[in-house]
């Protein structure tokens, strides 16, 4: 028990350095050196030194802690839109899962019109009133073996259906 205690206060000892130190090396001082420029150090490098507060930008822990906070939208907030003409942009999809899904041929809600045709070609089939479709035929040994019917509001797909003929 007595050597379980002396290891433990070794540890400690060992512990303590090693945590101040890393302590200390967190502080970052900004000065204005002798020729106007602006130097940083990890000690205090003049007079007229300034402690500069550095933020945690370590991934892991807190998933989202260095992101800037959103904003709710509240329903008092929100504007009528009177316009029934093309958005600006469609939902963002980053371009990580954008070019996922155009190698798997998938169509997800959000994507324009030119990903759609990037993804499976220009469509066979298509119908502008009273809502744009787009419809895809799918194949199997030569027999249709699926209808793809993508739905479209104002230029961003709405919805996609997949439907047997």
């Amino acid at each position: 028990m007595l050597r379980l205690l002396a290891g433990l206060v070794f540890l400690l000892v060992l512990i303590a350095p090693a945590q101040a130190q890393a302590q200390a090396q967190a502080q970052v001082f900004r000065c204005h050196g002798p020729e106007g420029n602006t130097v940083f150090s990890d000690t205090p490098c003049g007079k007229d030194a300034e402690t500069i507060e550095l933020r945690d930008n370590r991934i892991g822990g807190r998933f989202n802690q260095n992101l800037p906070a959103t904003e709710a939208v509240t329903p008092e907030s929100k504007e009528p839109s009177d316009k029934a003409s093309e958005p600006d942009t469609c939902r963002f999809i980053n371009s990580t899962d954008l070019r996922r899904y155009l190698i798997r041929e998938q169509i997800v809600q959000g994507m324009t019109r030119e990903h759609v045709r990037r993804a499976f070609g220009d469509p066979p089939e298509t119908y502008g009133a009273p809502r744009e479709v787009w419809i895809y035929q799918s194949r199997y040994y030569g027999a249709l073996h699926e209808l793809t019917y993508v739905y479209f509001k104002d230029g961003c797909v709405e919805r996609v259906e997949y439907r047997k003929p």
